[in-house]
């Protein structure tokens, strides 16, 4: 008899590989055991609690988990979080630092009321700290004159605030404030 049907099926259900991974967050460093499937949002908001991004579409199209990895905007709910091992991650909680302040975009976006549920907001105000630093770092966007000098800062006008504010969906359509916000605090 073959002995591959010797043998019952194998019912228990494999363990999921997990490793040791050590993110700084927020300026606090976490290590933890992570499954290798686990996203950095699902991290962030289940195991440690840090529920200010958010799980709009889970597919990286709507911008409601950006937060910055290493200084740079992109979405949790793309990125697996054994694979930034070693980095630092903002969430809008952690923007302010440990003071009582608000960071400057989020003053702006109370004081121009560039919010209407809300939902939106976190990964608003992240990816605009992200633009900020794009723009004052001379990476251009698809609206930027190709005349301007490659490496300097980049100006950034209306038009050049919603191009790279376009990957962060507003459905309630406070777009107009949030520009608004963003140019408040322009340096």
């Amino acid at each position: 008899m073959d002995s591959r049907h010797d043998r019952a099926p194998d019912s228990r259900t494999p363990e999921p590989e997990r490793s040791q991974t050590t993110l700084r967050v927020n300026g606090k460093p976490h290590t933890l055991m992570v499954d290798h499937r686990r996203v950095l949002l699902d991290l962030l908001r289940e195991d440690l609690g840090l529920t200010g991004a958010k799980k709009g579409c889970d597919h990286g199209q709507c911008g409601a988990c950006t937060v910055l990895v290493d200084g740079r905007r992109m979405n949790g709910c793309l990125l697996l979080a054994v694979a930034l091992d070693g980095s630092e991650i903002t969430t809008v909680e952690g923007l302010a630092g440990d003071g009582e302040d608000l960071h400057p975009l989020q003053q702006a976006f109370l004081d121009r009321d560039a919010f209407q549920c809300g939902y939106c907001t976190p990964g608003q105000i992240c990816s605009a700290s992200g633009v900020l630093a794009e723009a004052a770092a001379g990476h251009p966007s698809h609206v930027t004159d190709p005349a301007a000098p490659s490496g300097e800062p980049v100006a950034l006008g209306r038009e050049e605030i919603r191009e790279r504010m376009s990957g962060n969906l507003c459905r309630c359509g406070a777009y107009p404030r949030i520009v608004d916000a963003v140019e408040d605090v322009i340096p």
